[in-house]
Parts: C-alpha cells; sequence; structure tokens
C-alpha cells in the first residue's frame, strides 16, 4: 500500500509540484527502455549507443533541455541577493548555452547530458526530501551518481565515449550489463507503485 507523502515547504518539488511515486515511475521507465532495446537487438543498441557522444542531434537537443531547464529554475529563483542582476544572468546564461552548441561541438551530446542529469538529481533530490519512507534513500544515492558522473563527463567527456565503448564490447556484456541495469529501472518502477 503507498505510504502518504508528507508535504512542506518545496514539497514534490519546486514549480512542478510531482509527487515522487510518479517521479519514481517515470525515471524507471526511461531508465528501463534502453535496456529492453539493448536486449532485444544487442548489436543495433552498441552501434547506437557508439553514435551517441559525438552525436550533433543529441547534443543540440540535450543542450536546448538544460540551458532551458536551467534558466526555468534560475526565473524562479527568489533569493534576494540576485535580484538586481536576475535580467542580466538570465541573458549571460541563455548564451553561454547557445554559444556552446555553436563553438563546442565536440562531444556536445556528453556535455549536454551532463548539464541535464545535474538539473535532474536537483529535481529528484528536491521532489525525495520531503517523503517519510526510507526507501525515498534509493533515488537519492542514484541522483548523487548522477552528480558524480555529470562532473565526471563534463571534465574528460570522452570517458563516457570509452565507458560505452567497454559496455558494448560484445553481446554477452551487453546483455549482462543490460539486464542488472533493466532490474534496477524496474525496481525504481515498483518502488514508485508500491512504495511511495
Amino acid at each position: 500500500m503507498p505510504q502518504r507523502q508528507v508535504h512542506g515547504r518545496n514539497a514534490g518539488g519546486r514549480g512542478l509540484g510531482m509527487r515522487l511515486s510518479t517521479l519514481a515511475v517515470g525515471l524507471g521507465l526511461l531508465f528501463s527502455l534502453p535496456q529492453i532495446y539493448g536486449l532485444l537487438k544487442p548489436a543495433a543498441f552498441a552501434e547506437a549507443a557508439r553514435k551517441f557522444p559525438r552525436s550533433l542531434m543529441w547534443g543540440y537537443a540535450l543542450m536546448a533541455l538544460g540551458t532551458i531547464w536551467f534558466l526555468r529554475n534560475l526565473n524562479a529563483e527568489s533569493i534576494s541577493d540576485f535580484a538586481n542582476y536576475k535580467k542580466h544572468m538570465l541573458i549571460g546564461f541563455g548564451l553561454a548555452g547557445l554559444l556552446t552548441c555553436i563553438y563546442v561541438k565536440d562531444f556536445l551530446a556528453v556535455r549536454g547530458l551532463a548539464v541535464v542529469l545535474l538539473l535532474l538529481a536537483k529535481f529528484t533530490l528536491d521532489t525525495a526530501r520531503w517523503h517519510d519512507s526510507q526507501w525515498r534513500l534509493v533515488l537519492a544515492v542514484w541522483a548523487y551518481v548522477w552528480i558524480v558522473a555529470a562532473i565526471w563527463f563534463t571534465v574528460s567527456p570522452w570517458r563516457l565515449r570509452d565507458l560505452i565503448g567497454w559496455n558494448t564490447a560484445n553481446e554477452r556484456r551487453i546483455r549482462t550489463t543490460s539486464s542488472l541495469q533493466l532490474a534496477f529501472g524496474l525496481f525504481v518502477v515498483f518502488l514508485g507503485l508500491v512504495v511511495f
């Protein structure tokens, strides 16, 4: 039986008011779908995964998502210390996102993914903070893994390329890692449906 969520200041995550159960199901499904593809079509999965780090299409999409999401968070920020500079900061960070797409195209998809992971981690931690179940720590720890990965991939984006190369080295490895990740994704979905 789902437990009652404790509501307080910023409960459910700033701005969107999403319940932890909904977030867990969404994250679990989003994480599980590529793993199912990896189990069913490992060769096609490997080819698509290896193309990701240098994909400009993914780079533009993720950088645009990250920039818009960050600007939305910044605009919603109510700290008075930044009130006089908020307009300039919005313009500056918006330009930074745009100029990154123009001048830093190498591994743009990895950099865009890093930005999105940091923002998703913040949203997940904000949403999980006020829930009364200790199982919320599963999502909290997962969010901190995203933070560490995002920092690591920002500093050395070729590491993701190398990690994908190792992960997709052969069909057996793809099936093994996809199975483990699918099990975790479905566990997160279970938490969302039953625990949260």
